[in-house]
């Protein structure tokens, strides 16, 4: 078991989270009442995770999007009040780590969507704080197999830009919402850029560009790096993990 601050202090560290200025408070969220021994992990805190780890009887649970975030209200109220009453009443600590976890090179977001898909010699473009990322395939294939492989690994289907595009080698990626990182992309030659959403003026850059895009699911492409995370501090700490899956289609 680990005491909740004791486990933030440590992800703090580990993920370097004062590194990065943020759109959300990274770190410890709700403060629980007891020593931590069962850590539920998900990508959101919606009620729907918080209703499942709470009858897994979890005593913190580990996100990558968390409640607060800028320029949105911080009370309390409505949906934030409902969630924050589930978490009192059942005594379990909310932690959220957002940018640190999409940049770490261990188990941030990135890194583990690359190995997820079987991308080699990935690695973070150095000025983007490692959250744009480039790689390459490690079998060259047409835009449409490229699409339809990412659909069957994640297990929903891809949104395809092919932009006259004939055959995929070099790609680089940012998960989630990092469809704005598409001219950065194009500037390092590669063939392809995939993130989670697309834009309406997305497809627009990337036929101007020349560059095929997909978006893959914001959801989709941020599975990977909470997981591996849970998975980490259950075997540094001798804490029981499970991750739990709710489907999100965007």
């Amino acid at each position: 078991m680990v005491d909740p601050l004791s486990l933030v202090t440590y992800c703090d560290r580990f993920l370097a989270s004062s590194d990065f200025d943020d759109f959300a408070p990274n770190g410890l969220q709700l403060e629980g009442e007891r020593p931590i021994a069962r850590l539920a992990s998900g990508v959101t805190a919606s009620a729907a995770l918080l209703d499942a780890a709470i009858a897994w009887g979890a005593d913190a649970i580990l996100v990558h999007h968390g409640w607060f975030w800028k320029n949105e209200a911080p009370c309390l109220v409505g949906i934030k009040g409902r969630r924050a009453r589930r978490l009192f009443k059942a005594g379990a600590s909310l932690i959220a780590y957002h940018l640190p976890l999409d940049a770490h090179r261990q188990v941030g977001n990135n890194a583990t969507l690359a190995l997820h898909l079987g991308w080699v010699d990935a690695e973070p473009v150095a000025d983007r704080r490692g959250l744009l990322w480039s790689g390459r395939l490690a079998l060259g294939c047409s835009p449409e197999a490229f699409a339809a492989q990412i659909s069957e690994r994640l297990g929903r289907p891809a949104t395809l830009i092919a932009a006259g595009r004939e055959r995929i080698e070099r790609i680089a990626w940012c998960t989630g919402g990092g469809q704005g990182y598409i001219e950065q992309a194009a500037a390092l030659g590669v063939d392809a850029y995939v993130s989670g959403e697309i834009s309406e003026q997305t497809t627009h850059a990337a036929r101007e560009l020349g560059i095929a895009f997909v978006a893959a699911g914001h959801h989709a492409t941020e599975r990977y790096g909470v997981q591996a995370l849970g998975e980490h501090l259950a075997e540094r700490f001798g804490l029981e993990h499970r991750f739990i899956e709710i489907d999100n289609p965007a």
